[in-house]
């Protein structure tokens, strides 16, 4: 009887060298798991494909969970959404059989589940994130699956209170929804300012103004002591009644299933090379998605997150599983949201330290971009548009080579130049 959490995989590959696997695991039933068993059956595979899932759903986007949260009553379908039936290209689907607990070894693998084992020569993991609830907030709902978003429609609305804890990418654009609804909406943030975990504080700062714009209360700067059902409770002693409070403080890899068998990180993602096979398990190990740390030659490690990147990385996953020979693709993260009036698109991966240059007036209202650049350099790593459709093109290019973009710090500054126009040779 095999006991778990198992021992930790063996470090070497013991496979044949250019096998192909006979049959391949998939544990997740969402875009990234969707897109991988496609991506394989694109590229000519016709062994077996077994997927689990634990929602008891067909695939579905999550995007709109937030972003139209009561305007869309029912899940967008991935059937719908990128023509993918998932119960149609996979030999088996088990939308509610979650994984337990797995075990590797250097040719093969075997997922734990409560009604038995599911082995396989190859496994991708791609169980996506969970929301981040911290101890003591039992009574605050959370946004990341079709369930939570039921649960929470049912309670947001005209004439209702909600306090929502996070000005991040979950909790603006909640906050605008359920206020241009009639919800009476306020903010809690921790942080000197929205968005500052994202863009930095700088950037995050120029947002501030939205809310009032939109409605919604926003607090900065304030500490939750205490959560309840019907109530927020401050460090200062501030309480703010509530008919709902929703956690938005953010996101984890969905990985504890993993126990012991694959090497995680801290946070609980799995760390991954330009392949995206799993760094120190055997090469029949793969992870997609959120859960996935993906070493990038543009730009260093980008953490799983990226809607982009689970719809396009399971490409480059299949052609390396199949060993057909397509060099691997780096996509640069990115990030799309609408929130409080506003429609944002984030390119790259903006650093702590770097420099930060802004193309237009935030304060004029007509749209603007922020540009982040390495300290004293002309080496651009990220790219924020904000209501600048034009500029959403030019970035999405900037950042389609093979290494980050150079750009003329002064010209970029220019709206009347187009933002490519500003790239140097």
């Amino acid at each position: 009887m095999t006991s778990w959490p198992p021992a930790p995989p063996e470090p070497q590959d013991a496979r044949e060298v250019g096998a192909v696997p006979r049959d391949v695991v998939v544990v997740g039933a969402g875009l990234a798991a969707t897109q991988t068993v496609a991506a394989l059956r694109d590229r000519g595979y016709a062994g077996r494909v077994t997927v689990l899932g634990a929602e008891g759903v067909a695939p579905y986007d999550r995007p709109p969970l937030s972003k139209h949260l009561l305007d869309r009553t029912a899940p967008t379908w991935l059937t719908d959404e990128i023509g993918v039936d998932l119960t149609a290209v996979a030999d088996e689907v088990h939308l509610d059989r979650p994984a337990r607990g797995v075990r590797v070894t250097g040719t093969d693998v075997a997922v734990a589940t409560d009604d038995g084992e599911v082995t396989a020569d190859a496994l991708v993991v791609a169980t996506g994130a969970r929301a981040v609830r911290p101890a003591g907030w039992e009574a605050a709902l959370t946004l990341h699956t079709a369930a939570d978003a039921d649960t929470l429609r049912a309670v947001v609305g005209a004439g209702r209170r909600l306090v929502v804890v996070g000005a991040g990418w979950i909790g603006a654009e909640v906050a605008g929804v359920v206020a241009a609804a009639g919800g009476d909406v306020t903010v809690v943030e921790a942080a000197t300012s929205p968005l500052s975990t994202a863009l930095g504080a700088r950037v995050g700062a120029l947002t501030t103004g939205w809310y009032a714009r939109a409605g919604v209360r926003l607090l900065t700067g304030a500490q939750v002591v205490e959560v309840r059902p019907d109530r927020v409770r401050l460090a200062d002693g501030t309480v703010l009644v509530a008919d709902a409070v929703l956690a938005a403080v953010g996101a984890r890899p969905a990985t504890a299933w993993v126990g012991t068998g694959l090497p995680r990180e801290p946070d609980g993602s799995l760390r991954v090379d330009e392949t995206l096979a799993v760094v120190g398990a055997p090469r029949h190990v793969r992870a997609v998605g959120d859960v996935a740390l993906r070493r990038s030659a543009r730009h260093g490690w980008v953490p799983g997150g990226h809607w982009d990147g689970a719809l396009r990385a399971p490409a480059t996953l299949a052609a390396d599983l199949l060993r057909v020979g397509a060099p691997p693709e780096d996509p640069a993260p990115y990030v799309f949201s609408t929130q409080l009036g506003h429609e944002l698109a984030l390119f790259g991966l903006p650093g702590g330290e770097d420099d930060v240059e802004l193309r237009g007036d935030p304060a004029d209202g007509d749209g603007w971009t922020a540009l982040w650049f390495r300290p004293g350099t002309s080496t651009c790593t990220a790219v924020l548009t904000v209501d600048r459709p034009r500029d959403v093109g030019a970035a999405r290019r900037l950042f389609a080579g093979a290494a980050l973009p150079r750009l003329d710090r002064a010209l970029a500054r220019d709206l009347a130049r187009g933002l490519r126009d500003t790239a140097l040779v």
